[in-house]
């Protein structure tokens, strides 16, 4: 293991129209002691032939090549493969500031004891405008569940680390265990985060490759978290695409189904360590059942989404529109079937009959 070495690794599927632009970003980076590893899962473009032609100018890039699996199993591949003391994990869409590294790690020079630090993030548009100059807050819903202070009572000026930097000085940086708030949700972007192959020795398994499509990120930050503190920079060192068609939105249910998989299994394994109240856990839990009910019932599985919305009713009883979309699911098939299509016929002119995600509370 190289002792200052950075593995940055890159999964990629089909993305050889927007990848040069990822890795110019990296390349641009005023820390250049990295390794960019580029794992292709199973592109059927030209991407093999675009990173050949980016290695041969760069021996800093390598390229690793498997059959479709998921981006999970093509970060597992890239992480067993990393030489570097630290790992970086980077989408093959995003794009890094040239000081993301450099900043990262002074910080996490200056906090020895954080295993992973991430940072915020700005939205731009496909032309390119910023639209959002912070949008962690804004991407991460779990955030407006508790105050900064109340996920991390520690916080430095990123100008008492680096002088220098007088464009960053204001810039905060935080400290904190996140373990338990990390049950209502990700907090963490993964693009963003720069993690110590220590802390990445303590977690079992990498990212889950069961978790396809959506929600591994939310389970394996949340295995990072669980050994030990982890630092926040709160300042943009990415920027994050938005206004494209959501490449979630026809694996809503699946996403709904990951999430509620990854709350139940930390609960079961470390339901001990998870200092919430319980009235907040049974508030999640809920959440977790009555979206995927919801998401059951708009796909017109109305007898699987009963269980669902029976299990977060038991969880919080006063929830009426979920008590509602429960009656709906008893009714006979072909009539559950007709709301079903007056629904899709109405949803451009109507608000969501149920949200996918509660409020927070307060």
């Amino acid at each position: 293991m190289n002792h200052d070495l950075v593995s940055i690794i890159v999964p990629t599927y089909n993305r050889a129209y927007c990848l040069p632009r990822t890795i110019d970003s990296v390349l641009a980076q005023t820390y250049t002691h990295f390794e960019i590893l580029i794992i292709d899962d199973g592109s059927t473009d030209n991407t093999r032939e675009l990173v050949a032609g980016m290695a041969a100018r760069d021996g800093r890039i390598r390229y690793l090549f498997q059959p479709n699996a998921g981006v999970s199993a093509a970060r597992n591949c890239g992480l067993r493969a990393a030489r570097g003391a630290y790992i970086a994990l980077l989408d093959s869409d995003d794009v890094w500031k040239p000081w993301k590294l450099e900043v990262q790690l002074a910080c996490l020079t200056f906090l020895p004891e954080a295993g992973m630090i991430w940072t915020n993030m700005e939205a731009v548009d496909p032309e390119g405008r910023v639209t959002n100059p912070n949008y962690l807050r804004t991407m991460y819903d779990a955030y407006l569940w508790f105050t900064t202070e109340e996920l991390f009572p520690v916080s430095y000026s990123l100008g008492q680390i680096l002088p220098g930097r007088e464009d960053l000085a204001s810039a905060k940086l935080y400290i904190g265990d996140i373990f338990s708030p990390m049950l209502v949700g990700n907090l963490v972007h993964t693009s963003t985060t720069l993690i110590r192959r220590q802390r990445l020795e303590q977690v079992k398994n990498g990212f889950d490759e069961t978790l396809r499509l959506a929600g591994e990120d939310h389970d394996f930050h949340f295995r990072v978290c669980r050994e030990g503190p982890v630092a926040l920079l709160d300042v943009s060192s990415i920027q994050y695409q938005v206004g494209m068609p959501d490449r979630l939105s026809r694996h809503k249910l699946m996403v709904a189904t990951n999430y509620l998989q990854t709350v139940t299994t930390r609960l079961r394994q470390d339901g001990d360590r998870i200092r919430l109240p319980r009235s907040l856990v049974n508030r999640v839990l809920a959440r977790a059942e009555n979206w995927v009910g919801s998401e059951l019932w708009y796909a017109g599985e109305a007898r699987k989404a009963r269980g669902h919305l029976a299990a977060s009713l038991r969880r919080r009883p006063c929830q009426p529109r979920t008590a509602g979309l429960l009656l709906l699911c008893c009714l006979p098939r072909w009539a559950s079937q007709g709301l079903l299509r007056l629904y899709h016929r109405l949803k451009p002119r109507a608000v969501r009959f149920i949200p996918a995600v509660e409020p927070p509370p307060g």
